[in-house]
């Protein structure tokens, strides 16, 4: 997966990874969610498409989608 730096108050990265469905989120604070089976369609609308990144991601992913933190 390649991280793309974003413009955020919250979020610091995005990676997809488009055979899994991983979504994988690093946020400001240090901490790395992967989120399992996230439809391209949706990640496309949170780099592309949305006014606010952490806006949508509250709102489309983070309590949508089964996730993992990273790192434990």
């Amino acid at each position: 997966m390649t991280k793309l730096q974003v413009k955020s108050s919250t979020i610091k990265t995005v990676a997809y990874d488009y055979e899994s469905g991983k979504l994988e989120i690093e946020f400001i604070r240090g901490t790395t969610y992967q989120y399992e089976e996230v439809p391209v369609h949706i990640v496309c609308c949170l780099l592309f498409q949305a006014e606010s990144i952490g806006s949508y991601f509250n709102k489309n992913i983070a309590k949508k989608y089964k996730y993992n933190k990273v790192g434990e």
